[in-house]
């Protein structure tokens, strides 16, 4: 058995009496892989929450697995997905007062429908997540899905499920649409905690978290682990510097130059290089959905929603200025969509976060956008990421480049912009002459 580095394991009992250079953890604590060892059977590792590096036993861990992305994985077992109206009729028989479901609407994709068994017939109840109207019945029995997986367990078995004791929360640092984003320490790390109240919603992002159990890049959010408790909490690095966005808007030209940006831009675009070698679409990739690190790396977030079936989707709900044509017009979305959106990411990076299509309504953008209207240049953008950005922006998906050829132009890019001599450092970040 061999791990490549990176690898993270997870401990099956605790080491805390340890020979000379050797790692102290304890049973379940997260350890990743940094190199082999010259002492058979050992590896050096990092504890993912302390930081400190040591020598660790092969046979005294465990590889972390990821989560499988299964249907039956369920936190409400109650809950039947996507089903018609007589499918759950069919499945809340024989008839039995207070027996419910609760399913998707067909007709109405997001809105959700309560079906409850009463007087030896059905009634659908379409809700909303604070409705709280009255009903024929009081609801005593859920009708489980057949086959389903209990999330807590396989959590548990994968070494993805945190203990909810250890997590203390701090300041509320973010409101999503789905829920409130917290600051938060776990076990002495610095951490964000996304909370999803509503069952429906939290079972959907718990999508969201098995495709990051198999995700790991250094642009990339990194998810640390799930608790399930009153909902889902989704438990990832903080990223302290906030979304790219707003870190642009706040600091602008005196404090980030152009050799900056482009580093940004470089950052977002292993990102998705990565998600690409990984035939993951993003879908709703934007500077709003970037965030900064401490030592000022950009990291791509909410990528885990990403593989939702493309072919459905929620057009009112769909970013229209980010969103490429052919996404818009007949929903096919692809890396080629994304690398529309990431060319719309590198307008807002190098005009320091403004909207964009600025002084175009909203509803008239995406008839211009068709006719084959582009945006201009930022103002002192460099003329290389401007090309960049046109390419991306090509009507046809097939003439937009792969992110890797994208990288490859950011990196000559960076590599026209090195610091003359005697420069001085400038701004709080990356230094650089500027282009």
């Amino acid at each position: 058995m061999s791990w490549p580095a990176g690898t993270q394991c997870v401990a099956k009992g605790d080491h805390r009496k340890p020979r000379s250079g050797e790692l102290v953890y304890n049973k379940g604590d997260i350890l990743t892989i940094v190199d082999i060892s010259p002492r058979k059977g050992y590896y050096k590792a990092r504890h993912n929450t302390s930081g400190e590096e040591g020598l660790i036993n092969s046979s005294s861990v465990r590889e972390r697995d990821a989560l499988r992305v299964d249907p039956r994985l369920s936190l409400m077992p109650w809950f039947h997905g996507k089903i018609s109206g007589p499918e759950a009729v069919g499945k809340l028989q024989p008839a039995e007062d207070g027996l419910f479901l609760v399913r998707e609407s067909i007709r109405h994709p997001g809105d959700y429908v309560l079906c409850v068994s009463v007087s030896g017939g059905v009634i659908h109840y379409r809700f909303y997540s604070n409705n709280k109207g009255s009903i024929a019945t009081i609801l005593l029995k859920p009708k489980q899905k057949q086959g389903t997986k209990s999330a807590e367990l396989e959590l548990s078995k994968t070494g993805w499920l945190l203990d909810i004791t250890k997590l203390t929360l701090g300041e509320n640092i973010g409101e999503g649409e789905f829920g409130a984003v917290y600051e938060g320490d776990y076990m002495g790390q610095r951490v964000a905690v996304k909370t999803i109240k509503c069952d429906v919603t939290a079972q959907a992002f718990l999508q969201e978290t098995t495709v990051m159990t198999k995700l790991q890049h250094k642009n990339l959010v990194r998810l640390l682990g799930v608790i399930l408790h009153k909902g889902l909490q989704i438990v990832t690095e903080l990223m302290s510097k906030g979304n790219l966005v707003n870190f642009l808007r706040t600091r602008g030209r005196s404090v980030v130059n152009s050799v900056q940006l482009l580093h940004f831009a470089l950052d977002v675009c292993e990102g998705m290089e990565y998600l690409e070698s990984k035939k993951l679409v993003h879908r709703d990739l934007a500077a709003r959905n970037v965030l900064v690190s401490d030592d000022h790396v950009a990291k791509v977030s909410d990528f885990g929603l990403t593989k939702l079936d493309s072919k459905v989707s929620d057009k009112a709900k769909l970013p229209i200025k980010w969103t490429a044509p052919e996404a818009l017009k007949k929903e096919k979305f692809s890396t080629k969509s994304d690398v529309w959106s990431y060319g719309v990411l590198l307008w807002e990076i190098f005009s320091y976060g403004r909207q964009p299509y600025p002084k175009i309504p909203l509803m008239e953008v995406k008839e211009k956008v068709e006719g084959g209207y582009r945006m201009e240049a930022p103002e002192d953008c460099p003329p290389g990421a401007y090309a960049l950005m046109r390419v991306c922006w090509e009507q046809e998906p097939r003439k937009r480049p792969a992110f890797h050829k994208l990288r490859e132009k950011l990196e000559q890019e960076i590599g026209k912009c090195t610091p003359g001599p005697g420069s001085e450092p400038q701004g709080e970040i990356r230094s650089g002459s500027g282009c």
